[in-house]
């Protein structure tokens, strides 16, 4: 025989390799490769949009693999170790010390607070963002809620019920042409308390580039 017929109707040829077809989660990968790399700044918005397009069309794992052929690696690792994205992460606390997920966490898809009295500080400046969404269901009483950003990430309180509490939102300058990788949103109850969003505090160095050079007076 020549060649087998596949379900298409056409011949393959016995020594070429199969084209084999994308599934859901392949998809869903590249997705994910896609959006990391643009929050890494090698992507710009229009061919974030545009590979992303691409991604959620693409048929075949050939197809997949051109789109990211240019991008290093991603590997959501935590301590060497990989780790993979959960789904859920409950957090309970009840009159004890902060709570803070710094340096290169990794973003669930969903997280929960039930804190009574207890700081807390989610800090995305370093987190590894696998999801486009990340819905925070708050149930928290007294003290505050930080949330440190970087550019490309949203935050919407307004499906959060908030009791004798208040939002203080800082916002950095940035490029209105930065792709959003992460839209963060709050939903639920916060009482006598405090919801803080701000970008990373300046080091010492920037400070230093900000201050105005001094002018010397004349004689």
């Amino acid at each position: 025989m020549s060649g087998e017929i596949p379900p298409t109707g056409k011949h393959t040829d016995p020594g070429s390799s199969p084209v084999l077809r994308a599934s859901h989660a392949d998809r869903d990968r590249v997705v994910d490769v896609l959006r990391i790399a643009a929050g890494d700044g090698l992507l710009t918005a229009d061919e974030l949009d545009e590979r992303l397009e691409a991604a959620l069309s693409a048929r075949t794992l050939s197809e997949l693999t051109a789109l990211t052929a240019d991008l290093p690696p991603v590997s959501a690792t935590v301590g060497g170790a990989g780790v993979e994205a959960k789904e859920l992460v409950r957090i309970e606390q009840v009159f004890s010390g902060a709570v803070e997920r710094v340096g290169r966490w990794v973003v669930p898809r969903r997280l929960e607070l039930a804190v009574t009295y207890c700081e807390v500080t989610l800090d995305f400046t370093d987190a590894v963002i696998t999801h486009d969404t990340l819905r925070i269901d708050v149930g928290m009483t007294g003290k505050a809620l930080t949330l440190v950003t970087r550019p490309g990430i949203v935050v919407d309180t307004d499906g959060l019920l908030l009791v004798h509490s208040r939002v203080k939102h800082l916002q950095a300058l940035t490029n209105p042409d930065t792709p959003v990788i992460l839209r963060v949103e709050l939903v639920g109850q916060l009482i006598h308390g405090r919801v803080v969003v701000r970008p990373p505090r300046r080091t010492v160095g920037q400070w230093l580039l900000r201050r105005p050079t001094s002018r010397s007076t004349g004689d």
